[in-house]
């Protein structure tokens, strides 16, 4: 008895399940009847009861709003929308904001339907009373909504006066509308509104401020308002703001708005110097070649660049620029001693490395793991080719770096995997997998993910024992593994070579230096600050670092593994 009374009941819930999905289909398909409060019940609650995460919902239920309003809501789509933005707030807070964005964007696509455009001029009116409803505070709407509602139906002060006095228009009526909304403009600029605020006064032409409105505008960040404003000003407005923008070194804006307004004749410099940080930024970046496009057409912008390489002691760039375009005059009149700032960086031979072996046949491979077997701790990290082309895949990763504090390891992934793929795959799941050595890294799951793209066949770079990402423990720090460096150990790294030619053979010596120091940094980190008590200090509470060490084992049978996996205790490891 018991399990028909379940049944009945099921069959009951799915009926009316079946019957409430069809109520909802077929009042989106024929809107002629349905009121806008039945329509926000109904879009309420496919939203409630959809199996979809939110934002996936959200983005169906606007597609079925846009199909729905072309079923001939009364009297008119626009004047249907402004009616259920009267009943969206009683949705309660959490759902009005998104209910709100998702049925005024709905109304884009109809602006242009030659159909409705009475009812879209109709509907003026009733969205300007809403809008004024809004800042009244009658109907609460967000103040992003009312800047949406008088974008979507194009609201004039004309319609504002409209609403505002409900009779026919004149000059004093005009007056008394933009007098209103000047109270609304000076409250929310009393509450820091400030978007708003300039949304009010561009569309309605309030001008209540002066030039210290700008810089509060500047001082918030609120740029796009900024720059919004100034337009409305005038020209004189305009060049404040381009003024303001460089005394803040904000040179890409300030071009912009230069290019824009035609104002190169106030300001002749403005695109040299933009092109000159542009430059620099693609410099800190290792980004050479990009940046050697971008400069090749201006003499001085190449001479520039050529003195960003001298400042970063990349001496093979600034070789190679001046043969290329024949600058040997320019940095002879330079003084590389008043150039160069060698020493604000990290350099090798502070970290009293003992040798660089370059690893690129097999029998170097085998010695270079024996060795490498016999630590307890590691550095590593790899490097690739730079591929600038926008959607490409990234270039094979050409180079993998381990290093002890004594000795570093630059192995030629590209010709060890071309000479014997097999011996590499288990010299690296001998290194990799091992649970005696800790393997430190730098975001190395990143590295690991392009090892595995570039070298599928190889399960070496598809498992691991004993990894930890030192970026996990300081995760305040900025900067990459330069930044941490400086933090840790006074001097940060010449990053300058990071996105240069890896595949070229042989490398430069200040490649391979630059390779090893990456590797080897990491382990003088970790034994510089593992025995202090802040150690693993992150955003003011202390973790422990042993949690952050990681394992992972692909799913394969690994029939060929040639030795035994020990697992001795991390105290046994670092403290007897």
């Amino acid at each position: 008895m018991g399990r028909l009374k379940a049944r009945m009941r099921e069959a009951y819930e799915s009926n009316q399940k079946n019957e409430h999905r069809s109520i909802c289909l077929h009042s989106f398909s024929d809107l002629s009847h349905v009121s806008a409060a039945t329509f926000m019940y109904l879009l309420k609650d496919c939203y409630f009861y959809g199996t979809h995460k939110a934002t996936a919902k959200f983005r169906i239920l606007q597609q079925q709003v846009k199909r729905a309003l072309n079923n001939d809501p009364q009297p008119g789509p626009f004047t249907y929308i402004v009616q259920c933005m009267y009943i969206i707030p009683l949705l309660g807070q959490s759902h009005a904001e998104g209910f709100s964005h998702m049925l005024i964007s709905s109304l884009r696509h109809l602006k242009s339907v030659e159909s409705v455009q009475k009812d879209f001029i109709d509907a003026k009116c009733l969205a300007a009373r809403l809008v004024l409803d809004i800042l009244a505070s009658v109907v609460p709407h967000e103040e992003r909504i009312l800047v949406k509602l008088l974008e979507t139906f194009d609201i004039e002060l004309k319609d504002m006066a409209h609403a505002f006095c409900g009779s026919e228009l004149g000059d004093e009526d005009l007056a008394a509308a933009r007098e209103h909304l000047k109270q609304h403009v000076q409250y929310f600029m009393k509450s820091e509104s400030y978007v708003t605020a300039v949304a009010l006064m561009t569309r309605f032409s309030i001008q209540c401020c002066d030039e210290s409105f700008l810089i509060k505008l500047i001082g918030s960040k609120q740029y796009k308002a900024a720059e919004e404003w100034a337009a409305f000003m005038g020209k004189e407005m305009i060049i404040l703001i381009i003024q303001k923008y460089l005394d803040v070194k904000m040179l890409k804006s300030a071009n912009e708005l230069v290019k824009q307004y035609d104002l190169a004749e106030e300001f002749p410099d403005v695109n040299y110097l933009y092109k000159e940080s542009s430059l620099k930024k693609l410099a800190e970046k290792g980004c050479w070649d990009v940046a050697e496009v971008r400069a090749k057409k201006d003499t001085k912008l190449m001479e520039y660049l050529v003195y960003l390489a001298m400042e970063a002691g990349y001496m093979e760039k600034v070789d190679e620029l001046c043969e290329r375009y024949s600058l040997e005059g320019y940095v002879k009149s330079l003084v590389p001693e008043e150039v160069m700032c060698q020493s604000d960086y990290l350099e090798l031979k502070k970290l009293i490395l003992e040798e660089i072996v370059w690893v690129d046949e097999i029998n170097g491979l085998l010695s270079a793991t024996s060795y490498i077997e016999a630590c307890k701790i590691i550095g590593v990290d790899c490097e690739w080719k730079p591929n600038y082309e926008k959607g490409s895949r990234p270039n094979k990763v050409a180079i993998i770096q381990i290093a002890s504090d004594k000795k570093a390891f630059i192995f030629d992934l590209i010709k060890l995997y071309e000479d014997d793929p097999k011996a590499l795959d288990c010299c690296f799941r001998r290194i990799m997998c091992s649970s005696n050595i800790l393997k430190l890294g730098y975001n190395l799951q990143c590295d690991l993910h392009q090892l595995s793209q570039s070298y599928g066949e190889l399960l070496c770079f598809q498992s691991y024992e004993m990894l930890l990402d030192i970026q996990k423990l300081f995760k305040e720090t900025t900067g990459g593994l330069s930044g941490l460096s400086k933090k840790i150990l006074g001097a940060g790294l010449n990053k300058t070579r990071r996105n240069s030619d890896w595949e070229q053979r042989p490398l430069s010596q200040n490649q391979k230096e630059y390779a090893a120091l990456d590797a080897a940094v990491l382990v003088h980190i970790f034994h510089h600050v593992r025995g202090q008590p802040q150690f693993g200090v992150n955003e003011g509470r202390q973790v422990e670092w042993k949690s952050h060490i990681v394992s992972s084992h692909a799913k394969h049978q690994w029939t060929d593994f040639y030795f035994t996996i020990y697992t001795p205790t991390l105290d046994i490891m670092w403290y007897n």
